[in-house]
C-alpha cells in the first residue's frame, strides 16, 4: 500500500499502519543522507585518510556537495517554519531517563518502547537532544570552519589572519567531521532498533509507520485522505 503515501494526509490510518512522514520530509531526509555521505567520503580523502578519487576531484566533489546541502537546508528551513514542523525538534526533559534505560537495557530484554510516536511527536526525547546537539554544536563547527577554509583569500581584507591560522581551522573542521561521523553511525544503528531491523528505514521510504499493541499512536486521530 505504499502507493497511498502520495495521496493521503499525515495521521491517516489504515489497518495496522499510520501515515507519519510527508513526501518532502522523506525527500529531504534521503537527499541529506546522500550528500552527507558524499561529503564524509570526499572529506576524509582530502584529509589524507585514504586514496580513492584523487585529491583534486575529492576537493571539487566535497565543495559541490557542501553547496548543494546548504541549498537543501535553505529550502528545508523554509518548509519547517511554514508547516510548523520545527516544533518536532524542541527539546524536552520528559522520559529522557526512560529512553536512556530503554536503549541501554530495555530493548535487549524485549521491554515495550516508552515513547509513542505520533504525527505531532515523531522524535523521542533523546532524539530531540541529539538533533539539538547537531544543530547547536556540530553543524556550526563544521560549516563555520568549512566556510572559513573556502574563503581563505578574504582573510586579510577582513583582518581575520591576524588572530586565526589555517591550521586551527583545519583542526576544527576535522573535529567536526569526526563528530558528524559518530552521529551518523549512531543514527544508522538506531534505525535497526524497531520491531524489525528495517522497520524504521521502511517507514522513512514509504511514509507509513506500522502500528503495534505497545506502540500505537494516541495523539493522532485518523483524518480523511487529502494531499500531503
Amino acid at each position: 500500500m505504499t502507493e497511498l503515501a502520495t495521496s493521503v494526509a499525515p495521521g491517516t490510518e489504515v489497518p495496522g499502519r499510520i501515515y507519519i512522514y510527508k513526501r518532502y520530509e522523506r525527500f529531504w531526509h534521503w537527499s541529506q543522507a546522500l550528500l552527507v555521505i558524499v561529503m564524509m567520503l570526499s572529506g576524509f580523502e582530502v584529509h589524507g585518510s585514504y586514496h580513492l578519487l584523487g585529491f583534486e576531484l575529492a576537493v571539487r566533489l566535497h565543495t559541490l556537495a557542501a553547496w548543494l546541502l546548504l541549498t537543501l537546508w535553505a529550502f528545508t528551513i523554509f518548509w519547517q517554519f511554514t508547516t510548523g514542523e520545527w516544533r518536532q525538534y524542541l527539546p524536552t526533559h520528559k522520559k529522557v531517563a526512560a529512553m536512556a534505560m530503554y536503549y541501554s537495557w530495555g530493548m535487549f530484554r524485549g521491554a515495550p518502547h516508552p515513547f509513542k510516536k505520533t504525527v505531532q511527536k515523531k522524535h523521542n526525547p533523546l532524539q530531540r537532544l541529539a538533533y539539538l546537539g547537531l544543530l547547536a554544536m556540530i553543524s556550526p563547527l563544521i560549516w563555520g570552519s568549512g566556510l572559513l577554509y573556502l574563503f581563505r583569500a578574504f582573510w586579510p581584507s577582513l583582518g581575520i589572519d591576524q588572530w586565526l591560522t589555517l591550521e586551527w581551522v583545519a583542526w576544527a573542521h576535522t573535529a567536526g567531521a569526526f563528530m558528524m561521523l559518530t552521529f551518523f553511525i549512531v543514527h544508522v544503528y538506531l534505525t535497526t532498533t524497531g520491531h524489525t531491523p528495517l522497520a524504521h528505514i521502511k517507514s522513512m521510504v514509504t511514509g507509513w509507520e506500522e502500528l503495534h499493541d505497545d506502540a500505537h499512536p494516541t495523539e493522532a486521530p485518523a483524518t480523511p485522505p487529502q494531499g500531503s
